[in-house]
This record gives structure tokens, sequence and C-alpha cells, in this order.
């Protein structure tokens, strides 16, 4: 059976221009205001990669809009989907998290700390702060994280999710879904580069880790991917997105001696154990690759044959 979309070149270059260099721009402008005050310092990262999540969201639409000549509405953005992915996408981050926490104990990459070091050295040089339980702080935190958070953070991993998934996965399609699924979580990790360099996720690995973020990409977008592919919507990646921003360093507040590049996170070494198993998972209940049939007859044409991988 011949594939029924071809790739177009021109929508993809017009994307990943706009997607890197507006991104890789703003990763680095933070960095003229190293010698600023630490807290104004912290503001300008926050400010900037931010903006930079939304770069991907940008060259989708212009994209669409002025390369393919294709109406927005195929973005999707008005399209929710199957309701039942949106708990998979909220819930199964904090499982993640949490799978990886136990696993940094079980391999010794880290220690059980309840006394909550961490929280107690940042909380040290805030006015105040020695009247706030340090446990009630890290409870506060935690109940955010799970419940706010990743709402808040969906209003930028949507930046990304609608670029990532919403626009490169289809139209990359037409490798089949595991080639797309792999190419563009790949591309994905690529994209991190500049922040990675900085100390992002892996501090003190600034070459290593761009390597290490392309694996991390490369498990979390299958996951990702399957949810789009499961709902024709970029809204239910955009939250497992922001789930996962919210709630994967978690394990953190609770373990002292860690090195996150190793353990303690979903983007470490360690982390990577628990993605894999959900999307080896994925694979054998046949949930990955989505067969045709589980998607919208709109959907049907692009993604025909993919599903034979």
């Amino acid at each position: 059976m011949e594939y029924r979309m071809k790739i177009e070149r021109k929508p993809l270059i017009w994307f990943l221009a706009i997607a890197f260099g507006l991104a890789w721009i703003l990763f680095v402008v933070p960095l003229a205001f190293r010698q600023s005050a630490p807290t104004s310092t912290q503001l300008i990262y926050t400010l900037f990669w931010s903006l930079a999540m939304w770069a991907p969201g940008l060259g989708a639409l212009l994209a669409t809009r002025y390369a393919a000549r294709e109406s927005l509405r195929t973005l999707n953005l008005g399209r929710l989907g199957e309701k039942r992915a949106y708990l998979w996408a909220w819930l199964l981050p904090p499982a993640l998290a949490i799978a990886t926490g136990l696993l940094t104990l079980a391999f010794g990459a880290g220690k059980l700390d309840l006394q909550f070091t961490m929280i107690k050295q940042a909380m040290a040089s805030a006015p105040g702060a020695e009247a706030i339980p340090t446990w009630m702080v890290v409870a506060i935190q935690s109940a955010v994280a799970l419940t706010i958070g990743p709402l808040i953070n969906t209003l930028f991993a949507l930046g990304e999710e609608l670029g990532w998934r919403g626009f490169l996965l289809p139209r990359l399609l037409p490798l089949g879904q595991w080639r797309a699924i792999a190419l563009s979580g790949a591309i994905w990790g690529v994209w991190h580069a500049p922040a990675i360099v900085q100390g992002h996720n892996y501090p003190g690995r600034p070459v290593v880790g761009i390597f290490m973020m392309i694996v991390f990409c490369v498990l979390s977008g299958a996951i990702l991917s399957w949810l789009y592919l499961r709902t024709r919507s970029p809204w239910a990646p955009a939250l497992a997105h922001g789930s996962l921003n919210a709630t994967a360093g978690l394990p953190i507040l609770f373990l002292s001696g860690v090195d996150i590049s190793i353990g303690g996170t979903v983007a470490s070494l360690i982390g990577w154990v628990p993605l894999a198993l959900f999307v080896a998972w994925l694979v054998w209940t046949r949930r990955l690759p989505v067969a045709t049939g589980e998607m919208s007859q709109a959907a049907a044409p692009a993604l025909e044959h993919s599903s034979a991988d």
C-alpha cells in the first residue's frame, strides 16, 4: 500500500527555521544579564525561556498558513479528541516521577531525606522563612505540582506541542509512525541544546547532556506522540508536557546526595527506565503504533500505512 501523503519540504524548512532560530536566540539572551542580582537573573531566564517554548508553535502557525498555504484549522487547536486520554496526560507524568524516585533509592543513587535538607538550604536566605515549617513548604510544592501546576504549564507547553506533535509529527508520518516519532523526538532534543549547554537538566555535562536530552526526548516524545495520535489534538500532549514539567523533579524534594543527571528526575539516566518500560507496555498492548481505525476519518489518509511499521 502506498502512502497517500508525501513529505513537503518547504513547510518543514519554514517550521524548523523559525522553531530553532527564534528559540535559540531567546535561549541565549539571558546570558547578557548574568551579572544581575540572582533574583533578577532567575526572572529573566524564566521570561525568555518561556517565550522560547512558543517558538515551535509560532513556526507551526506561520509554516501552515504561508508555506503550506493551509487553514490553521488543520493544526486541530479546536479539537480535544478522546477525553480519557487527558487522564493519562495528567496522571502519567507524576507516576513516572514517583517510579524514578523509588528507582533512584533502589540503585543507591540517592538517599531518602525526610529532613528536606535542600529546601532548608534554599529557605535559609529568605526573610521570615524560619517561621514556616519545612514540611509545609514541601507539601505545598507537591500539591501545586500535582494540581494547578500542570494547567499553568500547559499554556507554555502548548507552544512546543503545537509545533512538535501538532505540525512536525503528522508531516513526518509518510516515513511511518515509528520513524516519525523517533525523528520528531530527536529534533526536539537537539532544539534544547542551548539550554543544556548552560547547565539545564544535566549540569556539568554540556556536551554529553545534549545527547542525553535527545534520548530523553525520543522516549518522552513517544508517549506525547501516542497521546497526539490517539486524540489528533495538540492539547493532550500539551497537558502531559505541562504535567511532566511540573512533576519531573518532585523526587528531588525527598532525596539527598543525588546527581540529577544520574537520578532523581524523569530526565535522568534512571528516569529513562520507567519511560522506556511504559513505551514498551504501549507496544506490548498494541496501543503503539496507533491503528488507523482508532483515529478520525479525516486523519486516516495521512496515517493509513503508518500502523504497519
